[in-house]
């Protein structure tokens, strides 16, 4: 057979099996039933069940439909209600809806804060609104709400075990904030505006001192302090930098230990030469002994 014959038969073949394959993908997605709320009507724990199921198996709009139908029909002192916003906010979460998932959960920790789920709910509102912080250098309004609502559960639930997780995750949000400070300070030291960039390289220092970012926060202070001839504050930023990072080989670079002074020797005192004009001091002894040849 000619290439060119098989070239025919591999496109004849690919215009029919292409188009199957494309159904077959389908098939699944059209398979997955639309769950109907309203059938469920009077029946909240089947309704909550069937939610349940659907979280589970990864249907999020199905699980929105049901918990959202939930949070709108049970009474305030349902045990489901707390349940269902917290799972709604699983919902959320899974669809990408980030924004409204902490608000879902926002709600369980206002409404029911004696609830054992409360820590819990703060604990992903918080990771949520992390989540809407894309990077250090977008702005930071959805980092510090997060920031804030882990800070709240650490205060309000103390000894919950989600607090550990709280720190970790507050951790994060600080090295985070501190690359932020950084990235404005070292933009204005790219277009020489050594005043207000020297202002976030210092504010990294102090407000951010365990992150990394401290190191390369110094090394620009030195660098912009140099630029605008600030010689004592390069000195006192470099004698900083090596206490807290002798070992490192920028920091020798950039800073390099001053030269050891000499030790000074010691003077020594001069010798008492006697004075010509002074009388002669006799010795008690001399004084009284009889003259000679007496």
């Amino acid at each position: 057979m000619s290439v060119r014959r098989l070239r025919t038969v591999a496109r004849r073949r690919a215009s029919v099996v292409l188009p199957l394959l494309a159904v077959l993908a389908v098939l699944p997605a059209c398979g997955a039933k639309t769950l109907r709320p309203e059938r469920y009507a009077g029946r909240p724990d089947e309704l909550f069940t069937a939610g349940v199921r659907e979280l589970r198996a990864k249907r999020w709009d199905n699980a929105v439909a049901a918990f959202e139908k939930l949070t709108t029909d049970l009474a305030q002192r349902d045990t489901l209600l707390p349940r269902a916003h917290l799972l709604l906010g699983d919902a959320r979460t899974g669809r990408q809806e980030h924004l409204l998932a902490a608000q879902s959960y926002s709600r369980l920790a206002e409404g029911w804060p004696e609830d054992t789920l409360a820590p819990e709910a703060l604990l992903r509102s918080a990771r949520s609104y992390q989540k809407l912080w894309r990077s250090p250098e977008h702005d930071a309004g959805y980092g510090q709400t997060a920031q804030a609502t882990f800070r709240t559960l650490m205060a309000v639930y103390p000894d919950a075990r989600q607090v550990k997780d709280a720190q970790r995750e507050l951790a994060t949000l600080d090295q985070w904030f501190a690359s932020k400070e950084y990235l404005t300070g070292y933009y204005y030291l790219r277009r020489k505006a050594y005043d207000p960039a020297i202002i976030y390289f210092k504010s990294v220092i102090t407000n951010h001192p365990e992150t990394p970012r401290v190191r390369d926060a110094y090394l620009r202070l030195v660098e912009s302090y140099r630029a605008i001839r600030y010689a004592e504050e390069a000195t006192e930023a470099c004698t900083a930098l090596r206490g807290k990072f002798a070992q490192d080989a920028e920091v020798r670079r950039v800073c390099p230990a001053p030269p050891a002074t000499p030790a000074a020797r010691p003077v020594a005192a001069p010798a008492a030469r006697p004075d010509s004009g002074s009388a002669r001091i006799v010795p008690a002894d001399a004084a009284s002994a009889p003259p000679r040849g007496a």
